[in-house]
This record gives structure tokens, C-alpha cells and sequence, in this order.
């Protein structure tokens, strides 16, 4: 087998292939400059820690296992669409398909190609917020939020007439403050609901409020005031916090807005409002929250929480049900994979939906919806699944990295993942020669191979599971002092610890992460020689809880040179 350098290799014969299929890149045959490392077969195989085991005609959630938060769904005849949040991974709000709701099948990213976004400066857990997507007269919407990015926080529109893609350049909204919005049409008239600071001064830290505004449907522009349709929440004088993700529909001669409270961790809830005007006046219902899994007790087996941020759809036979964002902790509430998407029925009670009585677990098996069924997705989403990429085609839309590369980081060809070498981990002026896939089960084995050989002290090539820039471990060939080596470097809060390092005796190593909750273990294969880096290492710094933030790990190949 050839070996690389990681700090030159002649590529002969480029194959121009993108982050995403309508994405192109490729590396050019001459550049005898560039830092790269080639990686072979990219496997996952992943475990659900609570063992479910669902019965004939029940599915099991989450439907979207790993890093899916802040879900928004919609129906167009028999078709079901849904969008997720995205922050700063590129290509971006990844779009899935389904026609039972039960088995999804990424059909593209609508955020695919530079130009649409800009993430320059921009942190992990900023970016991309809460997409809501639509559909109205032949055209796919999604409205969504630029946090932090270049210019100041924005609030723009995409299109497509195919939801796979391609999607229209944005259309930003101007003079709309806030995140969350989502579009709603009444007649002929189009509106965004969205979340802003109240009218006048906070009242207190996480003091919002949900407001209105109509649009011209033809420039997205605003065609009315803004008005205020909730000044806190549920209960005012509670002081509620941070409410936020609303929706509105229309049923039975009433708008219904139901939106997220109480913040996007242990307090998570949905409420409901509802009125005989868009434009309100609003009115809490009699059951409130009608999602929350706060009341419960901490220490219960397996448990979900944080669960909230919903969006409804009705079926074509009059049935609805509501996807929603939720956690899947181990042991010591910490969760590494982020928030994942979750679906539950609908019921209602007297004109008032009710997704789950309070006191009441979320359930990991549920019925599934009446619906014609649809065979698997060739990569399930949800319960315990194995895949392999073998590089020997275009990378999936699954495939993420991390902000939005200028220039050419990877090709595909012959059987292998070629990565030229980015800015380094942590850089947020950069993009990092990094792409990978969501962490999906607590309980998971990711391993790859890697063919390359420094040059250079710090030149470094492996597998980098990432929770965002300051919280990320690295396993992979690196040089220190003058000798090759294959190393383990975790980095928390910033700061790089080399954990463990044996001399490497070749260039061409098989790199394996087994995590398990907040533990991991580290194995490599270097000839016909398995050693175990290390065992059992704490890797609770890669949780939302210690690392802060909105997002999940994602692993998968890097390259950097220690010039950068």
C-alpha cells in the first residue's frame, strides 16, 4: 500500500465531489503543497443504551437517533417533509423524507453551497436556529435564523419547487429581530410568528414574548406592524422564561400557537394557545403544559427529558402527530449525541391537543401512524443500526463538517477519503479539514483507516469525535519530537492534553473510538499488531452539560499541519 505524507502528496487525476452532491470540490492535480491524508472505509455501529424492543406495529423513538434538534415537519399529499437545526455543520438544515413518518431518508441539505451563509467567527452552537418549513402553490419555504453570523443575527427565507434541492439563495427578512420564526397563511395572506424581546424593558433574565407580523408574499418583506400575541407565557405572573419555537395552524374555526417554554434543558416544555383571529387575542389552554417531562423523577430508569419544541401535522386520514426535541441521558443526566427528534399522537379534548398527560414518561415504543408502510430507509435513523462507507462514491448528505470551506478540504476517489489539511480545530476565523457523521448512540464504535506519514512536528491525520471548538478528542499519527507516532489528544475547555501515544511503525493505521456513555476506549491497529491507546477514559467533557451548547458530537476524519 502507498503511503502519504501529510504534508505533500501529488493527487493524480482529481474526482471533483462535494460536501454534498450539489457541492463540488476538488484538489488540484499539481498542488504538491498540500496537506493531506487518506482515509479507507468509514464504519459506525451503534446501540440504543435502553433496549427497547417494540412489538408488531409500533415504531421506536427517537425517530431521528443523535444530533436532530428543533424539528419542523410538513405534509404535501401523501409526502412528509422535516428540517432540523444545523448551527455552523455544513452542508446545512438537513432535509428528510418519509411517507409513513416512521422511516426517513435524508434526500439532501437545503443549505448546500457557499454564498448562502456565511460562518466566519461563528461558534458551533450559533448559526443555523430552528428552521420551520412549509409548503404553498407548488414552492417549498423554510424560514430560519442566522445566530451571531456576519452582519448580525438574521432572520431570512429559502425556496425550493424540490425538496431535495436545489434551494433558492435567502431572502432575509429585514427589520425582523428575534429567532424562531415560522410562516403561516391565512387566505391570501402570508405571516411569520417569531420569538423577540417583549415590548419595553424585561421584566427578567429569559423575559420574551411571541410576535406577529404579515409579509408581502411576493418580497418577504414586512407589510405590517409586529404585534405582540405573548407577553411571557402560560402564566405571566410565574415569570415564565424563554418562550420561544412557535407554530401556528388553523382547525375547527380556531389558530392554534403552540410554542416551547421554560428554556431548552431540564424545564423544556410545550404549551398551547389558541383564537378565533390570527392576529389574536390569544388564550392559554385548560392543560398546560401539554408536553414536559420535568415533573418527573430524576433518577427513573432510561429516561427523556428536555423535551419540548414541537410542530404538528395531520395525516391525509385525519390523524395528528408531533415531532418534538428531547434528550436520551446516561447515568448523571449527561448526554453526548445532543438533542434528538422525537414523534408522539396527537389527541384532543374538548377543541384542546394534548401530546402527553403530565407525569408520564415519553414513551421509547409507540403505535405507529395509519399509514400506508414504507420499506426501511437503506440507513435506519432510529433504534440499533451499522453502516459502512466505503468511499467509493459521492459522500452522502449526511456528511457534515464544520463552517463553510472557501476552498477545496477533500476528494473521493479510488476507495478513499483524500483530506487536504484546514485550519485547525478551534480556529473560528478557519474551517477545519474535518468532515464526519453524528454520533447517534450513546453506545456506538466508529473506526476508520488512515494512510499517512508527517513530516513535520504537529502535522497530525486520525478521527476527531467534536462536540464543538473547544471540546473535541483526537486519535490518529502525528509527529512529536522528530518521531512518528500514534496519539490520543483530548481537548477541554480549550486546552489540549496529550493523553496517550505509542511509536507508530508505518504510516497506515486502523483507528477505532468505542464510546460508552462517559466512558471510551481507544484502539488502533498498526501493521498486524491491535494495541489499546487507552481505556475507560472520561469523556463526560464532550456532554452538553459540561461543554455547553446546542449541538452533538460528530466524528469523523481531520488532517492539520503543525504549521497552522
Amino acid at each position: 500500500m502507498k503511503r502519504y505524507s501529510v504534508q505533500a502528496m501529488v493527487l493524480s487525476g482529481a474526482l471533483a465531489l462535494g460536501l454534498a452532491s450539489s457541492m463540488t470540490m476538488a484538489v488540484a492535480a499539481d498542488d504538491a503543497s498540500a496537506t493531506v491524508a487518506r482515509f479507507e472505509k468509514f464504519s459506525y455501529q451503534g446501540r440504543a443504551q435502553e433496549n427497547v424492543r417494540p412489538r408488531d406495529g409500533e415504531f421506536v423513538n427517537p425517530i431521528l437517533s443523535g444530533y436532530y434538534p428543533d424539528p419542523s415537519i410538513a405534509r404535501v399529499g401523501d409526502d412528509y417533509y422535516l428540517v432540523n437545526s444545523s448551527f455552523t455543520n455544513f452542508p446545512g438544515l438537513p432535509v428528510f423524507h418519509s411517507r409513513d413518518l416512521v422511516n426517513w431518508t435524508q434526500v439532501g441539505n437545503a443549505l448546500d453551497r457557499p454564498g448562502q451563509a456565511d460562518f466566519t467567527g461563528v461558534r458551533a452552537s450559533q448559526g443555523i436556529y430552528a428552521p420551520d418549513i412549509s409548503y404553498h402553490d407548488g414552492l417549498f419555504y423554510i424560514i430560519t435564523t442566522c445566530s451571531s453570523c456576519p452582519g448580525g443575527t438574521g432572520n431570512f427565507v429559502i425556496t425550493a419547487k424540490d425538496p431535495a434541492g436545489p434551494w433558492s439563495q435567502p431572502v432575509t427578512i429585514r427589520g425582523l429581530q428575534g429567532i424562531d420564526p415560522s410562516l403561516v397563511r391565512d387566505g391570501d395572506k402570508l405571516y411569520v410568528v417569531y420569538n423577540n424581546a417583549p415590548e419595553g424593558k424585561p421584566r427578567y433574565e429569559g423575559h420574551r414574548a411571541i410576535w406577529i407580523a404579515e409579509l408581502d408574499p411576493r418580497t418577504l418583506q414586512f407589510a405590517g406592524k409586529p404585534k405582540v400575541l405573548v407577553d411571557g407565557g402560560v402564566v405571566p405572573a410565574k415569570r415564565p422564561i424563554w418562550i420561544e419555537g412557535p407554530h401556528i395552524f388553523n382547525k375547527d374555526g380556531y389558530y392554534y400557537l403552540i410554542c416551547a417554554e421554560g428554556g431548552t434543558a431540564d424545564e423544556h416544555s410545550e404549551v398551547v394557545f389558541r383564537s378565533r383571529t390570527i392576529t389574536g387575542p390569544y388564550v392559554p389552554g385548560p392543560v398546560n403544559p401539554i408536553l414536559t417531562q420535568r415533573d418527573l423523577d430524576p433518577k427513573r430508569p432510561n429516561p427523556v427529558t428536555t423535551a419540548g419544541h414541537a410542530d404538528f401535522v395531520q395525516t391525509q386520514n385525519g390523524q395528528w402527530w408531533a415531532v418534538f426535541l428531547a434528550t436520551r441521558p446516561y447515568p448523571g443526566n449527561f448526554y453526548n449525541i445532543g438533542r434528538e427528534t422525537f414523534m408522539l399522537p396527537v389527541d384532543w379534548k374538548d377543541g384542546w391537543p394534548l401530546m402527553l398527560e403530565q407525569g408520564r414518561t415519553v414513551p421509547y415504543a409507540v403505535t405507529k401512524p395509519a399509514l400506508p408502510p414504507q420499506p426501511a430507509a437503506p440507513v435506519p435513523t432510529s433504534g440499533n443500526f451499522a453502516y459502512v462507507d466505503e468511499f467509493d462514491g459521492p459522500l452522502s448528505s449526511a456528511w457534515i463538517g464544520i463552517r463553510i470551506p472557501r476552498a477545496p478540504l477533500y476528494t473521493v476517489e479510488r476507495g478513499a477519503l483524500v483530506l487536504r489539511a484546514g485550519a485547525p480545530l478551534g480556529d473560528l476565523r478557519g474551517v477545519p479539514a474535518f468532515v464526519g457523521r453524528r454520533q447517534q448512540h450513546h453506545v456506538a464504535t466508529v473506526s476508520t483507516v488512515v494512510d499517512a506519514v508527517p513530516r513535520h512536528d504537529g502535522d497530525r491525520a486520525g478521527l476527531v469525535a467534536m462536540q464543538n471548538d473547544d471540546n473535541h478528542v483526537f486519535l490518529g499519527v502525528t509527529r512529536s519530537g522528530g518521531k512518528d507516532v500514534v496519539a490520543l489528544y483530548k481537548t477541554e475547555g480549550g486546552k489540549e492534553t496529550l493523553v496517550a501515544s505509542r511509536p507508530a511503525a508505518s504510516g497506515r493505521v486502523e483507528l477505532v473510538m468505542d464510546m460508552d456513555g462517559g466512558q471510551a476506549s481507544y484502539r488502533y491497529r498498526d501493521g498486524d499488531v491491535t494495541t489499546t491507546l487507552a481505556d475507560k477514559v472520561d469523556i463526560r467533557f464532550l456532554s452538553t452539560q459540561k461543554a455547553g451548547g446546542f449541538v452533538g458530537v460528530v466524528i469523523g476524519p481531520y488532517a492539520a499541519s503543525g504549521s497552522n
